[in-house]
C-alpha cells in the first residue's frame, strides 16, 4: 500500500469510529407530543396496519415497502478483499445504502446475512422482502451469485439486481460505446478480451453481446474459456457457447493478439506494456481491479493504449457501478417496474454514453456527482 492509500486508510478508519458507520433511521414526521405518538404509533397505527391487511397493495403507498430498498451480502466476495464475512462486508453495505440515499434519495438498508448456503439465503432474503420495494445484490461470490439473483426474481415479484455484476456491465458498455467513437472503431466490430470470468467478468461478456459484439473472448485463471475445454463449471460453459466464435484457446498473450479492446475484472498486476503491444492499433484498455488494477495507467499508455479507463478515482475515466445502481432503483420505483430487464440494461448504458457528446481519451465516462447521471439511468428504466 502506497502513502496516499495508507492515509486515506487512517482518515477512514477514523471517520467510521467517530459515526460508529454511515447508517442511521430517523422518523419521517416528528414525535414531538402525545398527540404526534397517537398518529405514528398506538392507537392511530392499528388502523394502518388494519387497512394494509386488508388491501396489501397499499403497503406500497402506506409503508416502506413501496419507497425502501434492501443492500444484501453475505461477505463472500467483498471488493478485492475476498471471503471476509458478514461483519466485514456490513461498511461497504453502509456505504451503498449511503450513495443511495444520497445521489438518487432513494431510501435503502443494509443488511448482512451469517449464511453462506444458497438455500439459506434465498429463504433469509425472501422472508424479509415484504418490507422492501426492492433487493440490491452485493458481493456474494461466483457461481453462487447467478443462482441467487434468479430465483429471487423469479419468486419475489420486486426488483432484484446483483450489482457486481450488472452495475458493472453498464458502466463497461457505456464506457466502451464512447471508447469505440473516440479511437473511430463500430462497437460491433470490435474484438474484445475479457479478464475475469466471475460475477462481473459473465454480466460484462453477456451485456456486450446483447449489444451485437460478437467476438468476446473471456478467460479464468486457466486461459480462455472455449467450448473444447474439458474442464469448464456450467457457467463457464454457458460463456463459452456464446463467446470465443474463432475458438482461441490459451493464455492471456494468446487471446490480446489482435484485440481491440482489454477488459480486467480480475486481479493486479497481469499485464504490461508488451501486454498492449499485441493488440491492434488504438487499443482501448480498461483495467477495473481494484484497488490495483491489472495494469497501470501509465504501463498501458507505454504500451502504445488509445483509451484507458480504470475502477480508480485518481485516474481519468473511472468506470463505476456507482455510476448505475441509484439511478436503476431511481427508475424501478418511480416507474413501478416488476424487473431489471435485459433491454433496461442496454437503454441505460446507451443514456449513459449520451451523456458525453464529443467523447476523449480522457473522458468517456461521465463523473459519479454529475447530476445528470441518476436521472439518465432512470430514464432506461421502464417497461
Amino acid at each position: 500500500m502506497n502513502k496516499k492509500d495508507t492515509s486515506l486508510a487512517k482518515k477512514s478508519l477514523a471517520l467510521h469510529k467517530k459515526f460508529r458507520g454511515k447508517i442511521r433511521v430517523g422518523a419521517v414526521a416528528p414525535i414531538k407530543n402525545r398527540a404526534d405518538l397517537s398518529l405514528l404509533y398506538t392507537p392511530g397505527v392499528g388502523a394502518v396496519s388494519l387497512y394494509v391487511a386488508k388491501n396489501p397493495k397499499e403497503a406500497r403507498t402506506h409503508t416502506m415497502n413501496g419507497r425502501m430498498i434492501a443492500v444484501i451480502s453475505d461477505g463472500s466476495a467483498v471488493l478485492g478483499l475476498g471471503n471476509i464475512g458478514p461483519l466485514g462486508a456490513l461498511p461497504v453495505m453502509e456505504g451503498k445504502a449511503a450513495i443511495f440515499k444520497e445521489f438518487a434519495n432513494v431510501d435503502a438498508f443494509p443488511i448482512v446475512l451469517a449464511t453462506q448456503d444458497v438455500e439459506e439465503i434465498i429463504s433469509a432474503i425472501s422472508a424479509i422482502s415484504p418490507g422492501f420495494a426492492g433487493v440490491n445484490l452485493e458481493d456474494f461470490s461466483a457461481p453462487r451469485c447467478f443462482e441467487i439473483e434468479d430465483r429471487l426474481k423469479a419468486t419475489l415479484g420486486i426488483p432484484v439486481m446483483h450489482d457486481d455484476q450488472h452495475g458493472t456491465a453498464i458502466a463497461v458498455l457505456a464506457g466502451l460505446i464512447n471508447a469505440a467513437k473516440v479511437v473511430k472503431k463500430k462497437l460491433v466490430s470490435l474484438r474484445v478480451v475479457i479478464s475475469g470470468a466471475g460475477a462481473a467478468g459473465t454480466a460484462v461478456a453477456k451485456l456486450l453481446v446483447l449489444a451485437g459484439i460478437s467476438d468476446v473472448i473471456v478467460l479464468d485463471t486457466k486461459g480462455a474459456l472455449v467450448r473444447t475445454r474439458a474442464d469448464l463449471s456450467s457457467h463457464k460453459k454457458e460463456i463459452a457457447e456464446m463467446t470465443n466464435p474463432r475458438l482461441v484457446s490459451g493464455s492471456l498473450r494468446d487471446a490480446l493478439r489482435d484485440a481491440d479492446v482489454f477488459i480486467g475484472v480480475s486481479g493486479p498486476g497481469l499485464m504490461d506494456a508488451s501486454h498492449v503491444k499485441l493488440m491492434a492499433p488504438k487499443a482501448i484498455v480498461f483495467a477495473l481491479a481494484n484497488p490495483v488494477p491489472e495494469i497501470l495507467p501509465e504501463e498501458a499508455k507505454r504500451g502504445g493504449a488509445a483509451v484507458i479507463a480504470t475502477g480508480r478515482s485518481d485516474y481519468p475515466n473511472q468506470i463505476n457501478n456507482a455510476l448505475v445502481f441509484p439511478g436503476i432503483f431511481r427508475g424501478a420505483l418511480d416507474h413501478h417496474v416488476p424487473q431489471i430487464t435485459d433491454t433496461m440494461k442496454l437503454r441505460a448504458a446507451k443514456n449513459l454514453a449520451a451523456l458525453i457528446p464529443k467523447p476523449t481519451a480522457e473522458k468517456i465516462i461521465p463523473d459519479v456527482f454529475d447530476k445528470r447521471v441518476v436521472q439518465a439511468v432512470a430514464r432506461a428504466v421502464r417497461v
